[in-house]
């Protein structure tokens, strides 16, 4: 996600940093390789101009040139206007006291529309709502038959119609299911396109007027970036939509529609979808999205995941453990554990501040499966072997191994990473050597 514009980013930065003073050359210099960057990003040219012309006036006023470190400040600079073409700040969803609140969910045919609908549903449901989703798209033959799958998958109830019946019947009848079931919460999900086309807006328009949403929601792929932005432009001037659900975005390196289609539609980007589980849906924070745009990380969402996904008895325990240094293999395993609920490993590390510049991440080199083979070799082992691991022999590695579908090289491996950081943190509680500099991951090398 962003990646070749970080990159292109970083390197800006970096002719900058360092200097005692910037000239307007400089910046000039600067503001040319920027504009390129977005344009290679698949930025609306005129987002782009409007957004350089901006940053330019800035780095040459005052708080450039008086700063004892001009090419930081450039940096901030860069970063407060990134997140003002975002949209600022979080565009949260605006729902009535009405029960039920009514969300609905428009877009292209392939944008991601039906998952998009059940993500927001698992994502209000974890706030403590209880959704219904209406299944209204009766265009496309597995539409209904997904959205019910995933329905069942996240244990939310799906309304359908009978077979032949209008959309807007369908969603005023889901309307009245929600009021029947007690469900606080309908999202209906409406047909899409190959293309935009008037049917489908006169459709849109028809059950918007007979359900009344509260906020009414465009996905986009964000992938086919221009052309994202441009069928957010066709659908403002039929459809006033509230917000944007943008898809795909962890598979978009530009990120062109993330950037341009607030600043050309006016509307902002609510949620952004970063994996295919129906967990992966999240509310858009323009300032976080900068940061991590400017390699300087995300640590507050990296801490909102983990505490989504943290069992803090577990955690405290092994936590205490790890304190006093007696931590163990089982500990470890539930430290695992719970990173990979987070996600891939590639995406956590990113929202480490600095990480876009190791070289694994930058080479795409992180093995995603290494966790997957950790755990293996760990649950192969006894009780006893993960408790005291100094018991494992070489028969006991070669079983480890049989067991895992690892090697004994692989077993080997772990076992004297785990044994270092050990030792590592017996030294430090002891106040003997360096601070270790910490447990980094596996797929990366060094100790965990």
């Amino acid at each position: 996600m962003f990646q070749n514009l970080s990159d292109r980013l970083k390197q800006v930065f970096d002719k900058l940093s360092g200097r005692g003073r910037l000239s307007e050359a400089d910046v000039d210099a600067a503001m040319r390789e920027i504009r390129m960057a977005l344009l290679e990003a698949d930025v609306n040219f005129r987002v782009v101009k409007e957004f350089v012309a901006r940053v330019r006036e800035r780095c040459l006023g005052a708080e450039v040139t008086a700063s004892l470190t001009p090419g930081q400040t450039v940096v901030k600079i860069v970063l407060d206007e990134l997140t003002d073409l975002m949209g600022g700040t979080e565009s949260r969803l605006v729902l009535s006291g009405r029960i039920p609140a009514v969300i609905m969910v428009v877009g292209l045919q392939g944008s991601g529309k039906t998952t998009a609908t059940a993500k927001l549903a698992n994502l209000l449901r974890k706030q403590g709502r209880s959704p219904l989703m209406v299944a209204a798209d009766v265009y496309r033959p597995a539409a209904i038959d997904q959205l019910e799958a995933l329905g069942r998958e996240l244990d939310v109830p799906v309304y359908r119609g009978a077979e032949g019946e209008d959309p807007v019947r369908i969603a005023k009848a889901g309307v009245k299911e929600a009021v029947a079931r007690m469900r606080d919460t309908v999202i209906v999900d409406t047909a899409g396109r190959l293309h935009v086309d008037e049917q489908m807006m006169e459709e849109a328009a028809l059950i918007k007027a007979a359900v009344k949403p509260d906020q009414v929601l465009l996905v986009v792929d964000s992938m086919t970036g221009q052309d994202a932005v441009n069928v957010a432009s066709a659908f403002a001037e039929r459809v006033d939509f509230d917000g944007v659900v943008l898809t795909k975005l962890d598979g978009d390196s530009r990120g062109g529609a993330a950037l341009s289609v607030k600043a050309v539609t006016g509307k902002p980007v609510k949620f952004a979808s970063l994996g295919e589980k129906t967990d992966s849906l999240e509310p858009f924070h323009p300032d976080r999205m900068a940061r991590r745009i400017l390699g300087m990380g995300d640590v507050v969402s990296l801490i909102e995941k983990a505490q989504e996904v943290a069992d803090e008895t577990e955690l405290k325990e092994a936590g205490e453990r790890l304190r006093k240094a007696e931590f163990t293999l089982d500990d470890f395993l539930i430290q695992l554990r719970q990173v990979r609920k987070m996600g891939s490993l590639s995406d956590v590390l990113a929202m480490l501040p600095g990480a876009k510049g190791l070289k694994a991440i930058r080479e795409s080199d992180i093995d995603e499966r290494a966790l997957d083979r950790t755990t293996a070799i760990i649950t192969s082992m006894t009780a006893k072997e993960r408790a005291k691991p100094q018991v494992i022999n070489g028969s006991r590695r070669e079983r480890i191994a049989r067991g895992s579908g690892a090697t004994v090289q692989e077993v080997n491996q772990l076992l004297a990473q785990f044994a270092q950081a050990k030792k590592l943190l017996k030294q430090f509680q002891g106040g003997k050597g360096k601070r270790p500099r910490g447990m980094g991951f596996p797929g990366l090398g060094g100790p965990f």
